[in-house]
């Protein structure tokens, strides 16, 4: 790593372009260059190229030998570029990279140097479902566990560790064993990793290694491991290595190091799990192992704001210190007596006195002149075609086209002449032409920019060529389709047939150039966006004269030209500057240049070219073709324009094909880079030698320096240099200056890079329609220190940056658009695709089809390399060449990568000409559309500005915390529902103290009153239940236990029962006979192996002596298939209740008191607890009293239910309620609205039912399956204006969005906005609050999300950032007290603070039964009392964080109205940086990220954040969503994820309420059971 206190001010190295510096005979390189080409061409193998190249190489190695490598380094730099300078093609060069600007071989050994440096170090490798794969080669389907990755010492010791001292050979970081491999082998060779690094270069096995590196921990958990290393551990890896690199750290936990697959592992609770963990979270886990957080701390001041961390500058940062930069002026534009007036006089004067002169040849693919147009023949067709513009084309008798208008060029690249005719024949007839390219598709990319551009233009001609015409895509109709976002275009084809002569009288006006516009040329700005840059007649006249003048254009020259002859260099030589010389050009197409790269150089040799204008890509594609160079000679070539000079990279280009082509007689002098851009035209440009210049020159410039903005040059380290070639001097009559890149455009010092800003007559004058941009970029005005304007012209940003060196030459060392600031210092894309290009071996991606660019997360740019790799690369080479590139950008560039991703051959957006749409593709990387097929995140090193972690604060006690609320006048958070001793039906509820009593009673008074109706999925009633009938079954199910099951009072009776009236008979009969029934979900028939171990578990747990059950389930309970799931010997006795004899029990139990216990209610709560309360005779009454004064209900009542009928207050509902209340209930089984979505709301329009229960998967069902609907539901006569309220039965923070888009789509069937309600219970009390009839609406709050996670209720307005809304959850029901407390303290809160929900009611339920999983959740949940304040009242703990809010609503007794609030479960909450999080704000971000995510749930492994996502949609979309999971995670909520699991939709387990089971899915996860479509570690 480069040193980055470099000293020394502004030397520049100047020295001779490396000719002379040739060590290897000629003959050789000729030899090595053929061998070169056969390899890349694969006729021959890798091994036998290296033993060729080694026996050419052989006598000349031993002379560098024994040398100290650090000088070896450079003495190699010229001979390793001319020696390997032809390296390392690829092996088709049909992948038309822009390829081989970024060659270089100094570079490429700085990478390996860097690279050598780095110790093996085991990451995890993702891991990918076999169909995602991209081939499917075995060895790629079951990748190895590891891959090898680093991390520097440089970042062991940033953490404050010293790194423990390693074998002896470590002492180097085997600098020897990388040299002999470079000069041994060659760029090519392929060093699979840096595992041959070791002495004797044996490789390790990279099976599984122990040694992960506890580095990535620290910086993943931002907290210190204590400081001491174990003993390496030599017993696990003696077999397969000698000598371990790096001894282990010892892990937190005693988590036995052996990788054994059943390896017993401790859950964050310590809790022993014996799971079959794969070895990968195992690696990820000893990576990441961390001490358990202290536990969060509330404190009362409320001044916290979450900041995030600011980069502070490094104060030993390199900064400028050289004097304030001059101006520079070029020198004066040269007078000539006979310079035209404008370039359409020129035309003209060529056109008529030089007609037979030949101005443009057009070559075909074979490179055979098809046509060569002369002056003469412009001319005349020039006119023709302005003539036919402004007088042949008519709308509504009206001319279509007027002077000044705008008319688009659609030209293939292979038809230079009919666009030279276009042209010139719009110039002639005063329009104004707007080249652009070609749309071979609907969706090119970037098309929908280039439409708005013609938009923007007014465009409504398109001209074209009728071949071109042909090929467009077409619509139904054979028009020319309209491409998207591109106004209605005419399209005229301006071959012969369809132009006119002019009559004689007709002549056009050749105006002298004026400040009109003349054409209109477009550029794709950083962003994507197309803008037009407008260039005057006078403006593109001063350029050709200052072009003419610099590159000492004469008379009928001959050049040739391979660019782009639509814009920029390739317009501005080929077809302006040439018509004003009458110079001879010869147009070599790209589709040429694909099939014979050495086409331009034949066609030199061939016409004895003076001038040829070329991209560096171009002149390294003609040395693939070495073998066809025998007979051509470049002697001719006066000036060898370098279009793209202004690329660092260039340089590289440059030198090696000067190496080659020096013995055919290239003079060194004659390579002219050049600087351009679209705003400023031409910049600076070498002259050729005639003109008697300074010698070039060339710098070696410290990395570091450049991302500080500061010019070093590098003297200590050769590791991160940049070796820029100058662009030669200023133009003529311009003058140029170099601006600070932020901020007032202040003139730079000497030695500090700025954009390159020019003042002069040739530059272009605006973006068409963006008069704001056009002000920022075109009129800019730079000032000195003080202040002052350095001139009264205006100057035009170049968007080049760069400085000045000696001799007055000009230095460009990047493009703005190229400009990554990360973390203020700024790196360049390009320097970082060269550093990625570097890495060997390159087997594994195309060669130049590498994109790098920046994106904003969370307030700072991070890079993102995208690179194509190749079909054949297995998974683990292409994992393996991406860490080394993270680590090599790491080395080189100081800045970490924070997404490597790797896509199939040929999907990365194409730009016209080759080379890759880099805005494209970032619009795909943000949208989630690139569909990578490897991933690499490393968040955890780049992020480096999330705020500091929560720290403890100093405790509050309970008495502050009530005098605190006290003296800022809060009220302590105390709310109660209705009292109920007040109420009239209190001899009522004396007479109901037990259920069975009342079931008798309503038999005797009305024995034919329906209170049951259970619907089957067609709708129709499938059975009913009178009181009468209800009672004459539960008796012969009591007779049934007490004959048949010989069971005692008190015994323990299962109920595993389809939901239906036999469970309700049952449950009855139980209580008749003096048994305590347990309501059990049956086991689903599909799916025994996972729902049979919860009904035998609950069985068990709850001592059941007894199942009662029908005769298929108990089939079922004893199948052979069940014996695969459990034991079925060991079932208690199983009764079937189906058909039993009509017998009464002698007498009907009378429990002795009503604390008896009634029934067991045993549910899964979220965090995967099985629990099981006891509900008191007392309190079931009571529950049931509360439900009925709250809903209103009577006999005369008709509810309906759907929802499950085991436990909680769905149990209430379907068993207790109408037996208590005596109202008709119409039953609905949620399972039957899979075969029937529409039943349960077809059944509350039927019934006009005013009150309905359903849970959030019922609501969900409806809201997805009947969305689309509504007018089918209509048309069959469902109306909802009979429900008054619908609640949600539910255990959580109510789900806003679903409940909204409910009420949206069916408020079309009548549903009342204010219908919806929520209602929350939990287990110590199963119904705490539900909307009722009376009362006013629910109201919703927005709380700041981040003010949460600091367990504080801060409320905002709707719609402010990080706001999240919450509704309250229904009404405290009669009876019932709720209180907010401290989670600590147990001290009282004030209103509006976050705590604790304590409960205290009749109904609460009196215990656990059992708790199996958690035999600590203990008596205090039921029996707790405040430790401060009101300390006689007996509360229970519900275990969920919420709030009591006072608001201004009135409730029904006229007292102000207190709203509870429910945040969520603490139990699933995450502590994760000393915050908390609720998983669900996570869950809800991360579903918004991507269209194609169905479902997430997040959880924790120590200190590590998993989040899993169900995929709906293609697998290959699979990877699109790691990166965006991980950006909105850290966007939103500030955390790093540190593992992604994509799943198929359905994997996330959930259970009857609807509610994510995340720990049954970590535990799924941890066991290697998802089977997932792709995981990826984020490191």
């Amino acid at each position: 790593m480069a040193e980055r206190n470099s000293t020394g001010l502004l030397m520049m190295m100047l020295e001779p372009t490396p000719a002379a510096a040739m060590t290897l005979p000629a003959e050789v390189r000729e030899k090595l260059a053929e061998l070169e080409l056969e390899l890349s061409e694969g006729d021959i193998t890798q091994k036998g190229y290296e033993k060729k190249r080694g026996k050419l190489l052989a006598p000349y190695i031993p002379q560098t030998q024994g040398v100290d490598p650090s000088l070896q380094v450079d003495n190699r730099v010229q001979s390793s570029q001319a020696a390997q300078a032809v390296s390392k093609q690829h092996k088709t060069r049909a992948a038309n990279s822009r390829d081989e600007r970024f060659r270089s071989d100094l570079h490429t050994e700085a990478v390996q140097a860097a690279l050598a440096k780095y110790k093996e170090r085991k990451m995890p490798m993702p891991s990918k479902r076999r169909s995602v794969l991209v081939q499917s080669s075995v060895e790629a389907c079951t990748p190895p566990d590891t891959s090898s990755a680093s991390e520097d010492e440089g970042s062991l010791r940033r953490q404050g560790r010293t790194a423990a001292s390693s074998t002896p050979y470590q002492a180097h970081p085997s600098v020897e064993h990388w040299f002999n491999r470079v000069i041994q082998g060659s760029s090519t060779s392929s060093s699979a990793s840096s595992t041959s690094s070791h002495p004797g270069g044996r490789p390790h096995s990279t099976a599984t290694t122990a040694a992960a590196a506890t580095v990535l921990a620290d910086l993943m958990a931002h907290t210190q491991l204590d400081n001491h290393s174990a003993p390496p551990d030599v017993t696990g890896l003696s077999e397969r290595s000698v000598h371990v690199e790096r001894p282990q750290m010892t892990s937190v936990r005693g988590v036995p190091r052996g990788y054994n697959h059943t390896s017993v592992l401790e859950t964050a609770d310590g809790v022993p799990v014996n799971s079959r963990v794969s070895s990968k979270i195992q690696q990820l886990l000893n990576t990441l192992k961390r001490p358990k957080r202290p536990p969060l701390r509330e404190f009362f001041l409320d001044d916290f704001e979450e900041l995030l961390d600011v980069q502070q500058p490094d104060p030993n940062q390199p900064k400028p210190e050289g004097t304030q930069m001059c101006p520079l002026d070029g020198e004066p534009l040269g007078v000539v007596t006979n310079w035209p007036p404008s370039l359409l006089a020129s035309l003209q004067r060529w056109g008529t006195t030089q007609p037979k002169s030949p101005c443009l040849t057009a070559l075909d693919n074979a490179g055979k002149p098809v046509y060569t147009l002369t002056y003469g023949k412009l001319w005349t067709r020039s006119l023709k075609l302005a003539y036919t513009l402004l007088n042949k084309l008519s709308s509504r008798n009206e001319p279509l086209l007027r002077p000044g208008d705008r008319v688009a060029l659609v030209f293939p690249n292979n038809d230079p002449v009919m666009f030279m005719v276009a042209f010139y024949g719009c110039l002639l007839a005063e329009l104004v032409p707007v080249p652009i390219e070609v749309p071979l598709t609907r969706k090119d990319a970037g098309s929908q920019q280039i439409g708005f551009l013609l938009g923007s233009c007014g465009v409504t001609l398109a001209l074209t060529t009728d071949a071109c015409q042909k090929g467009l895509p077409k619509a139904q109709t054979g028009e020319v389709a309209t491409f998207k976002g591109w106004p209605r275009l005419l399209w005229f084809v301006t071959d012969g047939k369809h132009v006119v002569k002019p009559p004689k009288d007709w002549h056009p006006s050749i105006r002298d150039a004026s400040n009109e516009i003349a054409y209109i040329e477009y550029k794709t700005s950083k962003e994507g966006s197309t803008m037009g840059i407008t260039v005057s007649h006078s403006a593109m006249l001063a350029h050709c004269h200052a072009l003419t003048q610099a590159c000492g254009y004469t008379e009928a020259e001959t050049i040739t030209n391979v660019l782009d002859f639509k814009r920029d260099a390739g317009l501005w030589h080929g077809v302006l500057t040439s018509v004003m010389n009458r110079m001879h050009v010869i147009s070599i197409p790209y589709s040429l240049m694909k099939v014979n790269p050495l086409s331009w150089i034949q066609k030199v040799h061939t016409y004895k070219a003076r001038v040829a204008v070329v991209k560096s890509r171009d002149m390294h594609w003609s040395l693939l073709a070495q073998r066809d160079q025998r007979d051509i000679s470049l002697s001719s070539l006066r000036m060898l324009i370098v279009a793209d000079g202004a690329n660092p990279w260039s340089i590289s280009s440059c030198d090696a094909f000067l190496n080659v082509f020096q013995s055919r007689g290239l003079r060194a002098e004659v390579i002219c880079p050049c600087a351009s851009s679209a705003e400023a035209m031409t910049v600076a440009i070498r002259r050729p030698p005639e003109m008697g210049v300074p010698p070039p020159g060339k710098a070696v410039l410290s990395m570091s320096g450049l991302s500080y903005g500061v010019i070093r040059v590098d003297t200590e380290e050769k590791l991160s240099v940049l070796t820029v070639q100058d662009v030669g001097q200023v133009m003529p009559g311009a003058l140029v200056c170099v601006v600070r890149v932020d901020g007032t455009p202040s003139l730079c010092q000497t030695d500090e890079v700025g954009e390159i800003c020019v003042s002069s007559g040739t530059t272009g004058t605006s973006y068409f329609g963006l008069p704001g941009m056009t002000k920022n970029v075109f009129e800019t005005i730079p000032v000195t220190a003080s202040g002052t304007p350095i001139s009264d012209r205006p100057f035009t940003r170049t968007s080049l940056l760069g400085f000045v060196g000696p001799d007055n030459l000009v230095f460009v060392v990047g493009k703005m658009d190229g400009l990554m600031v990360v973390s203020g210092r700024r790196h360049n894309a390009d320097d970082v695709v060269a550093t990625a290009l570097a890495v060997e071996p390159m087997k594994f991606v195309y060669r130049g089809r590498i994109a790098v660019f920046s994106v904003s997360v969370l307030h700072d740019e991070r890079i993102v390399v995208v690179a194509e790799q190749r079909p054949d690369a297995s998974e683990e080479d292409s994992f393996q060449w991406m860490s080394r590139v993270l680590q090599a950008i790491d080395s080189i560039h100081q800045v970490g990568v924070y997404c490597l991703a790797l896509v199939p051959a040929n999907t990365l957006p194409k730009a016209p000409l080759g080379g890759i749409h880099i805005s494209e593709t970032k619009q795909r990387f943000l949208e989630g559309a690139l569909h990578p097929c490897n991933v690499l995140m490393c968040p955890h090193t780049c992020v480096t500005n999330l705020p500091k972690p929560r720290q403890k604060q100093p405790e509050v006690g309970p008495a502050s915390m009530i005098v605190g609320n006290l003296v800022a006048g809060k009220r302590i958070a105390q709310a109660c529902g209705r009292d109920v001793t007040q109420l009239e039906d209190n001899d009522q509820a004396r007479k109901f103290l037990y259920m069975q009593d009342v079931l008798q009673w309503r038999a005797q008074a009305t024995p034919d009153h329906p209170l049951f109706l259970l619907l089957n999925a067609k709708g129709t009633v499938a059975s009913t239940a009178s009181c009468l009938q209800l009672h004459k079954r539960a008796e012969r199910v009591a007779v049934a236990l007490m004959e048949k099951g010989r069971l005692n009072t008190g015994d323990h009776v299962a109920l595993v029962y389809p939901p239906g009236i036999d469970l309700i008979a049952t449950f009855y009969g139980c209580l008749y006979a003096g048994c305590v029934p347990v309501t059990v979900r049956p086991p689903h028939s599909q799916n025994l192996a996972t729902t049979l171990p919860t009904v035998k578990m609950i069985v068990e747990v709850s001592k059941s002596v007894c199942i009662l059950t029908t005769q298929a389930i108990m089939k079922l309970l004893k199948s052979k298939e069940a014996a695969a799931a459990v034991d079925v010997k060991s079932w208690p006795t199983v009764l079937d209740t189906d058909d039993l004899p009509r017998k009464r029990p002698g007498q009907i139990y009378k429990p002795p008191t009503p604390e008896m216990l009634a029934y067991l209610d045993f549910s899964v709560s979220t965090t995967g607890i099985l629990a099981g309360v006891k509900m008191s005779h007392a309190a079931t009454s009571a529950l049931c009293r509360s439900i009925k004064l709250q809903c209103e209900l009577y006999p005369s009542r008709q509810i309906a239910i759907c929802l499950d009928p085991y436990c909680g207050l769905g149990f209430a509902l379907w068993c207790l309620c109408s037996v208590y209340s005596g109202h008709q209930s119409i039953l609905v089984p949620p399972l039957e609205l899979e075969s029937n979505v529409s039943l349960w709301l077809a059944a509350v329009s039927q019934y006009k039912v005013r009150v309905t229960f359903c849970s959030y998967s019922v609501m969900e069902m409806c809201t997805k399956g009947l969305g689309s609907q509504t007018e089918a539901l209509k048309m069959r006569n469902i109306n909802l204006s009979c429900v008054r309220t619908c609640m949600v039965v539910a255990e959580e923070r109510p789900r806003i969005a679903l409940t909204q888009s409910f009420s949206k789509i069916f408020k079309d069937l009548g549903l009342s906005a204010r219908a919806v309600s929520t209602t929350f219970g939990c287990r110590v009390n199963v119904a705490i609050c539900l909307q009722g009839t009376a009362g006013p609406d629910p109201t919703t709050v927005y709380l700041d999300m981040r003010a949460l996670r600091h367990d504080r209720v801060r409320l905002v307005e709707r719609g402010s950032p990080h706001s999240l809304p919450l509704m309250e959850s229904g009404k405290i029901l009669p009876g019932v007290k709720v209180i907010i407390a401290n989670t600590e303290t147990k001290g009282p809160l004030g209103d509006s603070h976050l705590g604790e929900i304590w409960v205290s009611s009749p109904h609460n339920a009196t215990g656990y039964y059992t708790v199996y999983g958690e035999e600590a959740l203990h008596a205090d949940h039921f029996s707790t009392r405040l430790s401060f304040g009101d300390t006689q009242t007996v509360w229970a703990r519900t275990g969920y964080l919420g709030f009591l809010r006072r608001t201004e609503l009135t409730d029904a007794c006229g007292e102000r109205h207190d709203a509870l609030y429910v945040v969520g479960s603490l139990d699933e909450t995450l502590e994760l940086r000393g915050m908390r999080y609720h998983p669900i704000d996570i869950e809800t971000s991360v579903i918004r990220s991507h269209k194609s995510i169905a479902e997430c749930a997040v959880f924790t492994w120590t200190n590590l954040l998993v989040v899993v996502v169900e995929l709906e949609g293609s697998e290959q979309e699979a990877l699109d969503l790691v990166a965006l999971v991980t950006n909105v995670v850290l966007e939103e909520h500030y955390l790093i994820v540190g593992v992604v699991v994509v799943v198929d939709p359905g994997v996330i387990p959930i259970n009857s309420r609807g509610e994510k089971q995340r720990m049954h899915l970590r535990d799924g996860f941890l066991a290697d059971q998802l089977d997932p479509i792709y995981v990826a570690y984020n490191m």
